[in-house]
C-alpha cells in the first residue's frame, strides 16, 4: 500500500484567477471563501478571482490568499477522491505552506490558522518595507558554493541562504545592495543563471526582525494541538507533536532557512512514496522531481 503525503505550496504560486472555478463547483469552497472573509476583513474571492495582480501579489494578501487557495484545492481532492485524503499519513508546506498543512493535520482550525498567516503576513511586508531587501535564486550552485558566493557578497551588503530547495536551486536573500553584486560573483562560481524573485523583502533572514517577535505573540494566543499525521518542519526537516514546539518552529522559521531538500529526503527515507501538490501553481512538483524523480507527485490546481 502506497503511503501518502500532500505538499502545500508557499508565496510565489499565487496567480490572478484561482479558485474561480473550483467555488462555482463546491459549496464548501465559497463556505471558506466567506469565512475567509469574515476572518479578514476584506473581500480576499475578489482579488482572488479579478486581482490586480499587484494586490494579490502583496504579501499581506498573498499570504492569506495561497493558504485559502490551497484548502479551497483541498476541498476538490475530497470531493473527487475522498480516500486519498483519508489515508494521507504526512504533510509538508513550503513557509507559508506549512501553516496550511498544520490546519490539514487538525493543530489549528482554519479560523485560527488565516488570523496566523495573515499577521504573518503583515508582519513580514512591514519588515520589508523598513529594510530595502530582496530574494534571488542561484542556480545550479551547491551549499559550499552558496556560502562563498555569501561570504564574497559580505563587503557590499549582508546575504544568507534563505531556501535550500533541491540539487542544484539555492535562493539567497539580503540586502538590496547586496543583491545587486550576486549575479557576476554566482556566475563565476558556476551558477547557470540567476533569477530575482517578485517578492518585497529577504524573507528567511534575521533581516525578518521583528516579524518572529509579533508572529510570537498572536501564535500565544491560538489553540495549537498536536497533529494527528507527522508535518514536517521546514526549520529542521523532523516532524514535531508538542504543541509550544510547535510555536517555536514556526517564530524560528520566519528568520531561518527553509530546507525543503532535506525535508523532502527525511520524507522519501521514512517511506513516503506518493505525493500529492495540493495549491496554485506546480513548483513543488518539479522540486521533488529534481530530488527523486521516480518518486510520482500528482498536482491538485486551484483552477
Amino acid at each position: 500500500m502506497s503511503k501518502i503525503a500532500f505538499l502545500f505550496p508557499g508565496q510565489g504560486a499565487q496567480a490572478v484567477g484561482m479558485c474561480r472555478e473550483l467555488e462555482a463547483e463546491l459549496p464548501a469552497v465559497k463556505a471558506l471563501f466567506d469565512r475567509a472573509n469574515a476572518v479578514l476583513g476584506f473581500d480576499l474571492r475578489a482579488i482572488c478571482f479579478d486581482g490586480p495582480p499587484e494586490a494579490l501579489e502583496a504579501t499581506d494578501v498573498s499570504q492569506p490568499a495561497i493558504f485559502v487557495a490551497s484548502l479551497a484545492a483541498l476541498e476538490s481532492l475530497k470531493a473527487t477522491n475522498p480516500d486519498v485524503v483519508r489515508d494521507c499519513q504526512g504533510a509538508a508546506g513550503l513557509s507559508l505552506g506549512e501553516y496550511t498543512a498544520l490546519v490539514f493535520a487538525g493543530a489549528l482550525d482554519f479560523e485560527s490558522g488565516l488570523e496566523v498567516v495573515r499577521r504573518r503576513g503583515q508582519a513580514m511586508q512591514a519588515a520589508a518595507l523598513a529594510s530595502p531587501s530582496g530574494m534571488m535564486s542561484a542556480l545550479g550552485l551547491d551549499e559550499a558554493k552558496a556560502d562563498e558566493l555569501c561570504q564574497r557578497v559580505a563587503p557590499h551588503g549582508r546575504l544568507w541562504k534563505a531556501n535550500m530547495l533541491g540539487p542544484g536551486n539555492i535562493v539567497v536573500s539580503g540586502d538590496a545592495s547586496a543583491l545587486e553584486h550576486v549575479e557576476p560573483i554566482a556566475l563565476e562560481l558556476g551558477a547557470m543563471k540567476c533569477i530575482r524573485l517578485a517578492v518585497a523583502g529577504a524573507f528567511h533572514t534575521p533581516l525578518m526582525n521583528p516579524a518572529d517577535e509579533q508572529l510570537a505573540e498572536v501564535l500565544a494566543r491560538v489553540d495549537v494541538r498536536a497533529p494527528r499525521i507527522p508535518v514536517y518542519s521546514n526549520v529542521d526537516a523532523s516532524p514535531h507533536a508538542d504543541p509550544a514546539e510547535i510555536r517555536k518552529i514556526l517564530v524560528s522559521q520566519v528568520l531561518q532557512s527553509v530546507r525543503w531538500d532535506e525535508s523532502m529526503r527525511k520524507m522519501l527515507a521514512d517511506g513516503f512514496d506518493t505525493f500529492y501538490e495540493i495549491g496554485p501553481g506546480r513548483v513543488l512538483t518539479g522540486l521533488l522531481k529534481r530530488i527523486d524523480r521516480k518518486t510520482p507527485c500528482t498536482n491538485v490546481p486551484a483552477r
